[in-house]
């Protein structure tokens, strides 16, 4: 079988190329073509033919297809869907903000965390990601734009700590100097509450933001619409964030998506306050987007305002997310659901 050359570190090319007698610089050189975007061996011009004959033998590049591309008119916010080798698809979603260009990238094709406001979650987990298709979300989202992305944002379809492995080596990869370069500091990493995973993320020390997919402060309300909260529960999440603060110095982010007579009471607005403090926790309060599938709808202004308010004079530091690309479907999953629907129609 042929190998996946795009989810390979230099240092692990090195090793691989060794075996066919090539020396190291080979492997940087290829590194970088594919960093690049690079589709092909052929491409590679500064590769000696009968290399680019054996690299063709022995791996394989993946290359995904674009097979539905959205341009919002409201804020230009770029939805992809993306197909991949196997037939399968996720999205990525491009934004522009004043500090630069965020791609949000998906992790999973589908995911297990059953979420009942997602619509990520609905089917399933089909499967991980590889480190390859995750870079080539950033890649090719880059390419086909034109825009230089200078952030990350691991938040889009699946649950990234659930693919560990896969999403770590993705990391180093988009982190090393001789490919996309782009700063720890400058990604940030989304999870619904895998505990033992954020322990086993916080031991790496790799200087990322960690984003809580909190949406609920009680075990009560958590548990209706997170199964993961199950066997977990709050305070553990809670402590497991104070591990990761302690462990990296880095602060992290409470995500709380507002859903209507769901958690934004004046009750949930103070119990949040006291478990952001515990923890030390910025929060970013989330407008819902509207999911056809499901029966949750966003708050509403006025309590979204009130919900602010409670958290500020709490000492609570919040921010409301700007609800960008509205118009083409950017909420996670919207978009593959929506082509597997026709589809199946068809």
């Amino acid at each position: 079988m042929k190998i996946d050359i795009k989810s390979m570190l230099p240092e692990e090319l090195e090793a691989s190329f060794s075996e066919i007698r090539e020396p190291k610089y080979r492997a940087k050189q290829v590194f970088t073509w594919l960093g690049k975007g690079a589709v092909s061996f052929d491409e590679m011009s500064n590769l000696p033919k009968s290399l680019r004959n054996t690299l063709n033998e022995r791996y394989y590049i993946t290359v995904p297809k674009v097979i539905r591309k959205q341009v919002s008119k409201i804020d230009g916010t770029i939805k992809y869907l993306w197909e991949l080798s196997d037939g399968n698809a996720v999205e990525t979603v491009v934004m522009t903000y004043r500090h630069g260009n965020t791609v949000c990238i998906s992790t999973q094709v589908g995911c297990r965390q059953g979420c009942a406001f997602c619509a990520s979650t609905i089917g399933g987990l089909v499967r991980n990601l590889e480190p390859s298709e995750m870079l080539d979300e950033v890649l090719f989202s880059q390419i086909d734009s034109g825009l230089d992305i200078s952030n990350i944002v691991l938040m889009g379809i699946g649950e990234p700590l659930d693919n560990f492995d896969n999403v770590v080596k993705f990391l180093k990869l988009v982190n090393h100097p001789d490919g996309l370069n782009i700063g720890m500091r400058h990604i940030s990493l989304s999870t619904c509450g895998l505990t033992e995973k954020i322990d086993k993320l916080a031991q790496l020390n790799l200087q990322l933001t960690l984003s809580i997919s909190l949406h609920a402060p009680d075990d009560e309300t958590r548990t209706k619409i997170m199964p993961v909260n199950r066997g977990r529960g709050v305070d553990e999440l809670i402590a497991a964030c104070k591990r990761y603060y302690e462990r990296t110095g880095r602060r992290i982010s409470f995500e709380y998506a507002m859903i209507d007579g769901v958690n934004d009471t004046p009750f949930h607005a103070r119990l949040l306050a006291e478990k952001a403090k515990e923890a030390g926790a910025h929060v970013n309060l989330i407008p819902l987007n509207y999911v056809e599938e499901r029966k949750f709808k966003p708050s509403s202004r006025e309590n979204l305002e009130k919900f602010v308010k409670i958290l500020e004079n709490c000492g609570v530091n919040t921010t409301v997310r700007r609800k960008l690309g509205g118009d083409v479907d950017a909420s996670c999953g919207q978009l593959r659901r929506r082509a597997a629907k026709t589809t199946a129609e068809n």
